[in-house]
């Protein structure tokens, strides 16, 4: 089956100019790429109306066309990403990619083939890792406990070091990269497709271990599918 056109889904503002890019370049000439976001066309008091953070509970970050860095209420977010989903496949996009890390459950692609990070890097990247330690970059500090639930499958318990990739500067990244490497870590896994060749070129310069970005190992997949 010949695939002629994609969609993708950020829980931001599309296109995302810091994914978009990486994306562009696994697909073939023939494949066009519809990208939409779960927060597009919304100001900022609609966003806090409709996604609101409550003390407690699970929360995800993503990115707003003018760069800013927004946290949402994550039960809100699933909504609203189901609603999107069929959007696109009404669209026309005979595969979806799903522009988030975050654990979702009971999606469906309505008809179209959906493609959920959740559900392939922890599998993926613990079949990697092995008995190795894996050190995980996350965005909040918030999101560790949720973390530790989601790489459960791995063999050795991951350690965690925080740094926002649409906030933090330099010295952060640089920050959390020793810190990860402090704590024993051979490898470090972005959890979030906001990471980009910035930030893994910063821990490069910072400490030896090497870096898998999220959103380049979803784009090397998608190619290959394509």
């Amino acid at each position: 089956m010949a695939i002629h056109k994609i969609g993708t889904l950020t829980i931001g503002q599309a296109p995302r100019s810091d994914i978009t890019p990486i994306l562009e370049q696994a697909l073939p000439a023939h494949v066009s790429c519809l990208h939409a976001g779960v927060l597009d066309g919304l100001d900022d008091d609609a966003i806090a109306a409709q996604f609101p953070v409550v003390a407690g509970d699970a929360v995800l970050t993503s990115r707003l066309l003018d760069g800013r860095a927004v946290v949402m209420g994550k039960a809100a977010v699933g909504i609203a990403v189901q609603q999107k989903i069929s959007e696109l496949a009404a669209a026309g996009c005979e595969i979806i990619v799903l522009l988030c890390t975050g654990e979702f459950h009971g999606l469906h692609g309505d008809g179209a083939w959906l493609i959920e990070p959740d559900r392939i890097l922890p599998p993926t990247l613990n079949a990697l890792v092995g008995e190795r330690q894996a050190g995980i970059l996350v965005p909040l500090a918030s999101q560790i406990a949720s973390e530790l639930e989601k790489w459960r499958g791995a063999k050795v318990k991951p350690v965690f070091a925080v740094a926002s990739p649409y906030t933090a500067t330099e010295e952060e990244i640089a920050a959390a990269a020793r810190s990860l490497a402090e704590q024993g870590a051979d490898i470090i896994l972005t959890d979030c497709m906001g990471y980009t060749g910035w930030h893994r070129e910063i821990c490069a310069r910072h400490v030896g271990q090497p870096v898998v970005l999220s959103n380049q190992l979803i784009a090397d997949l998608l190619r290959n599918l394509l």
